[in-house]
């Protein structure tokens, strides 16, 4: 069977809309407990060249916006003072010195990623600043994959063709929604024009692929809405497309406080605007990769998906299978080999932290072997919706249907429901269970079980 079919159960997917966890990592960050920074060093100065080492990937959190949108749920600051990040450059420049100052050769990377925030709140000064300060600390693969979110209010033609000129070759660009009522609401006005304009000059620098971030859920969105929009977004014909399921979540973050909850679509409504909206976008070509993402056949992502290639990290699919990721700045998230690293959310403790010549390491976890044989099979059911016993078996010496036999059974009740299908050596998640691969994976998650979990995590759906 085709892994990137899907078919659109409603009454199966009202049945099994809990909440959940993403599993851009496992475990979760809010598995995640107290860690010295002397503990992530010793990691680091584990990997050295050779066969055994994992690819290596950079990420950099830029925290700074100059407006808020409402729906947003990022660790950000707003602000229109540029000065500002100049001084968070001279942070970010120690914590890399900090972190490179035991390696005993120059780490060759085959990711980069900024994220934020707004990356682009940096000048095209700033930018030059930046790039040059990692180049001179990690040596950057030419066939490398080097991406940046973008915000197109904010990014000049001049300013794409720099990220070009300066390496970047993937962009992710935010739309949401194009209906003038919605982005008002949710206070992100940006019209279409300057959306095709930043695309058209990253296509005609070089960029090799254009995702395009949308949201469904949000205040005065109908399905006819939504529908001009993705008839809008097929027409510019991204490589990657990524329809978010919108968390209103106003209690855990304060900007949602602004939406008003009467002008939220109901329930009804959203599974209505997803259903329309999948069935439109594979009728324009696209395949289902996953959760909430979509790509052209002839995408990375796509091709890597049919190959069994496909890998899940902190910034969703992705095509380099179980990098270590180096993470940079305020609140970022790293993982190097078997644990996970996240560093101070405030600024302002991150500052201080690296003015007493400490990284700015605040919380971790090291997994165990129980967590690294859960983590590869929660990957691959998320990435392939397909799990074959014998390769798990073989790397982690376990009897799999011995070591999951509580698993097993659990997962015998969602195969009488239709999402999977257990054969004699393999899971397999159905067409119309794919929807509801997170349902599938918590299956496997030790660490859930209580209502209070729960509760921390989104609706699947």
């Amino acid at each position: 069977m085709n892994n990137q079919q899907i078919e659109f159960d409603r009454a199966l997917i009202q049945r099994h809309d809990g909440k959940g966890p993403r599993y851009t990592s496992y475990p979760t960050a809010d598995r995640f407990g107290a860690m010295a920074a002397s503990d992530y060093l010793g990691r680091l100065t584990q990997r050295q060249p050779g066969t055994l080492t994992h690819p290596l990937s950079l990420y950099f959190h830029i925290p700074f916006c100059d407006t808020i949108c409402y729906y947003c749920a990022c660790n950000k600051i707003i602000t229109k003072d540029r000065s500002r990040a100049e001084r968070y450059l001279d942070y970010l420049e120690r914590e890399m010195d900090l972190q490179c100052a035991d390696l005993q050769y120059k780490p060759r990377v085959k990711q980069l990623h900024f994220g934020g925030g707004t990356p682009t709140f940096l000048s095209d000064a700033q930018f030059e600043r930046l790039m040059g300060a990692i180049r001179q600390r990690f040596d950057l693969d030419p066939a490398g994959e080097f991406s940046i979110e973008i915000d197109p209010r904010k990014v000049s033609v001049e300013m794409v063709c720099l990220l070009a000129d300066l390496g970047l070759n993937r962009m992710s660009v935010g739309v949401q929604d194009f209906t003038p009522e919605v982005q008002k609401a949710v206070n992100r006005v940006q019209s279409e024009a300057e959306t095709r304009i930043v695309i058209d000059a990253a296509r005609s620098a070089g960029f090799r692929s254009i995702n395009l971030d949308l949201i469904y859920g949000l205040p005065l969105q109908t399905p006819a809405r939504v529908r001009d929009t993705l008839a809008t977004v097929i027409d510019i014909r991204p490589e990657r497309i990524a329809l978010y399921n919108y968390a209103h979540l106003p209690d855990r973050f304060p900007p949602q406080r602004r939406i008003n909850d009467d002008e939220l679509p109901s329930a009804e409504v959203k599974l209505d605007i997803l259903q329309a909206s999948i069935e439109q976008l594979l009728a324009a070509g696209y395949c289902y990769i996953g959760m909430d993402h979509f790509a052209l056949p002839d995408d990375e992502l796509s091709v890597a998906q049919r190959h069994g290639r496909l890998h899940r990290n902190f910034q969703g699919y992705s095509t380099h299978a179980d990098c270590d990721l180096m993470a940079f700045g305020a609140s970022a998230i790293g993982k190097m080999g078997a644990a996970y690293v996240q560093n101070h959310r405030s600024v302002d403790d991150y500052y201080s932290a690296l003015d007493a010549g400490t990284l700015p390491v605040t919380r971790g976890m090291t997994l165990s072997a129980d967590d690294l044989l859960r983590r590869a099979v929660i990957q691959s059911l998320m990435c392939q919706f397909e799990l074959v016993f014998q390769p798990f078996e073989i790397a982690y010496l376990v009897d799999f249907r011995g070591y999951f036999a509580e698993e097993l059974r659990r997962l015998a009740e969602l195969e009488a429901d239709g999402l999977v299908e257990i054969g004699y050596d393999r899971i397999t998640v159905t067409a119309k269970g794919r929807l509801l691969v997170r349902s599938v994976a918590m299956v496997f998650d030790r660490y859930l079980g209580t209502a209070a979990t729960s509760a921390r995590y989104s609706k699947l759906i």
